[in-house]
């Protein structure tokens, strides 16, 4: 029963240190800001290249294409 006893006591011990010393590892959710979100940078050329998309998709639209037969002609339209 002393063993009992001396093991518990061990224990808590233990539990006790342990619980104030991870309390210290741990730095405040406060002291780290979060990184701002970058602007997408947009150039001309990627206007450009988004306005023949939406040219090339309204003109598949127009034909009715869906699937391969539609990304074939997106393709071949965003091309010329």
């Amino acid at each position: 029963m002393k063993t009992l006893a001396s093991l518990m006591l061990a224990g808590a011990l233990v539990f006790a240190f342990g619980q104030s010393s991870f309390a210290q590892m741990t730095p405040p959710a406060a002291t780290t800001a979060p990184a701002a979100p970058k602007a997408p940078a947009t150039s001309a050329d990627d206007v450009a290249k988004k306005a023949k998309s939406k040219e090339c998709s309204a003109k598949a639209d127009a034909q009715g294409l869906h699937g391969k037969a539609r990304k074939e002609f997106r393709e071949k339209c965003k091309k010329s």
